[in-house]
């Protein structure tokens, strides 16, 4: 079997999300004097030159929202209900089995920056690889956002899912979802223009909003997509348990059967 790594590093002042999530991480070396000195402190008598080579412990004090890096989105986090009314769960509550399943690859990297893909355009996919949907697979889309990861391009970068596509995938048995670009929905500018062209507010945020009607869960800033086989790979993100939060973030990967890579 093959492990693929499918998350990004959270890195100190990356540029690719809006300001307020940008991460801020302050090391605290071996050598520092803050991590010597509470070394130290913690255990009463015991001198620097007693220390291994003088050093204390590493740690990093980190501030981020809980959607920086690659992270999964509860139903919380699109609206206070789900399922037509019911509370909607917080990362928390979402049960562990619909972070595990079978992968499916949609590669829809050719489709330009701010297209809104729909049911057709997932029917038309999978009839090209000869591949129907079963419940609780987990269907992760592939865009071009990946090109401009590292600045802020990023988050403008990527085809999005509208609320119609995102129904036919829950439909379908779907629960979980992925993207490798900011959003699963269509980058904020494109949804902007398209709201100040028609007045139609349904536009802004569909993808997400669609979890008011039906609850899933949906993964964002996804990397190595292009590593894994359309199908024949199984899916593991399960994120950090937070109280009451609207994400958490993961370490998601995948293994894939080495005859499937084959």
């Amino acid at each position: 079997m093959k492990i693929i790594d499918l998350s990004v590093s959270i890195v100190d002042g990356l540029p690719v999300d809006r300001a307020v999530q940008i991460p801020k991480i302050r090391y605290r070396r071996h050598t520092d004097e803050e991590s010597v000195s509470t070394f130290l402190a913690a255990y009463p008598g015991l001198t620097r030159e007693q220390c291994l080579d003088g050093h204390g412990w590493a740690i990093e004090q980190i501030q981020l929202s809980t959607h920086t890096g690659t992270h999964v989105d509860a139903p919380y986090h699109y609206h206070p209900t789900m399922n037509n009314g019911e509370p909607a769960w917080t990362v928390d509550q979402v049960p562990l089995d619909w972070f595990i399943g079978d992968g499916v690859v949609v590669d829809f990297y050719d489709k330009p920056d701010g297209y809104v893909c729909t049911s057709e355009d997932f029917k038309a996919y999978f009839q090209k690889i000869g591949y129907q949907l079963k419940p609780g697979d987990i269907v992760l889309v592939r865009t071009n956002a990946m090109s401009a990861w590292g600045g802020p391009e990023y988050l403008d970068k990527g085809c999005g899912v509208g609320r119609e596509g995102t129904l036919w995938l829950l439909d379908q048995g779907v629960r979980a979802v992925g993207t490798d670009s900011w959003s699963w929905d269509v980058p904020r500018e494109y949804a902007l223009k398209r709201f100040q062209e028609t007045g139609d507010p349904a536009v802004c945020w569909e993808g997400h909003k669609a979890g008011a009607a039906k609850a899933y869960v949906q993964y964002e800033k996804l990397t190595n997509l292009e590593q894994l086989p359309p199908y024949g790979f199984r899916f593991f993100g399960v994120p950090i348990k937070i109280d009451q939060a609207s994400a958490g973030w993961v370490r998601a990967f995948a293994i894939v059967d080495k005859e499937k890579e084959e």
